[in-house]
Parts: C-alpha cells; structure tokens; sequence
C-alpha cells in the first residue's frame, strides 16, 4: 500500500474505545495512520505491515431506518389509514470494555514472611507492549470477562522471590522470567522490567 506523504499523517496512537476493525468489529488500541480522505489504517505508516483497515466507533452504529419485528415494542398509529405498527425501540449500545492499566500488586508483609509472593503482568498480543497490573485484572483477563478488553492481551504471572541470599534471589527472578519468555513467546520482558531482578527485595 503506498501514499504519497502529503496525503497521509502518520505515526497516531490512539488508547481505545475510539476505534473498532473494519473487518470484525473489535476494538483496536494502538499506533494508527490515516489518509486525507479520512480513512484510518493500523500501524504507524503505510509500510507498518500488516495494515488492516480501522473505523471510528460512532462511525459503526447505523440509524434504524425501518420497522424491526417485534422486540422491545412501542405501537404508533397511522392517522389516515388506522393500521398499527410495531416497532423497535433503538436503545443505547453497550458501554465499550474496560482496558487494562498499570497497577502492581505491591508484596505485602505477610509476602515478606512467606519469602515470594505473585506479580502480574499482560502483554498485547499484536505488539511487544507489557503492562503490570492487579490480581482483579489478571482474574479478569484469564476468565475473559466481557467487562475487559481480553481480546486484545495475554496475561500472565511470575513467581517472584523477595528474600534470601541477594545474589540468589536476583539468578532465581531472573531465571523464572527467562523461562516464561521462551514457553509463552513474551520477547524482551527482562528488558520490560529493566533487568531489575532484586525489585521489592528484603
């Protein structure tokens, strides 16, 4: 797909409940570009592949423009010609889906006595972005909860070691978030939680 640059703007992110895919109507998060004809494609730049076309969400609501047979129903009655019709009363779309934000779940005492506790964490599945967060979100993203964007991450938790020998502690951390990486294909989490692998350590 090539524009000229006069005729696009690049490099657009957007945070959700903004835009949905043209194709199946999910939610879109993420770097998007769009053309001087007001089309929107994903990616930072035309040659950002693969390029899937995106639309704005209000865009996607169609009005009613006919009678619909017979839902929630009101009746309105034709003056002239005395016949009742039913009709669908057009209610609000559901909100749109929560998205997931950076909230750790901070080690507690009772943690500190037990020597380890859990961290949480999801990545999105088109881009190398991670994000930690709570326990309620990790819960919430594993049951795909229609309350959340699930579609779009993939949790996942590490066992995290919080006291002991310093040195130990740092090889353990670090070797379980190696491990993780390569059996669930999460590219540069040690970079993500910058080789910090003494964090929260006592």
């Amino acid at each position: 797909m090539y524009y000229p640059l006069s005729q696009i703007t690049s490099n657009l992110y957007t945070n959700g409940n903004e835009f949905i895919y043209l194709n199946n109507k999910l939610p879109y998060i993420g770097h998007y570009w769009k053309t001087s004809s007001g089309k929107y494609y994903t990616g930072k730049t035309p040659q950002d592949t693969p390029t899937e076309e995106i639309i704005l969400f209000v865009d996607s609501i169609q009005p009613q423009t006919t009678p619909v047979f017979p839902l929630d129903t009101n009746t309105y009655y034709n003056q002239d010609e005395a016949i009742s019709i039913e009709y669908l009363t057009i209610t609000n779309p559901p909100p749109p889906s929560l998205i997931p934000n950076y909230s750790p779940n901070i080690p507690t005492q009772n943690d500190y006595q037990i020597g380890e506790y859990r961290r949480y964490f999801c990545k999105k599945t088109n881009e190398i972005i991670y994000l930690e967060i709570s326990k309620d979100t990790y819960d919430k993203l594993v049951s795909k909860d229609s309350k959340i964007l699930y579609q779009l991450y993939q949790p996942f938790n590490l066992p995290w070691q919080l006291t002991g020998d310093k040195s130990q502690v740092f090889i353990t951390n670090k070797n379980i978030t190696e491990l993780t990486s390569q059996q669930q294909k999460l590219p540069m989490l040690s970079e993500y939680l910058r080789n910090d692998f003494t964090k929260y350590y006592k």
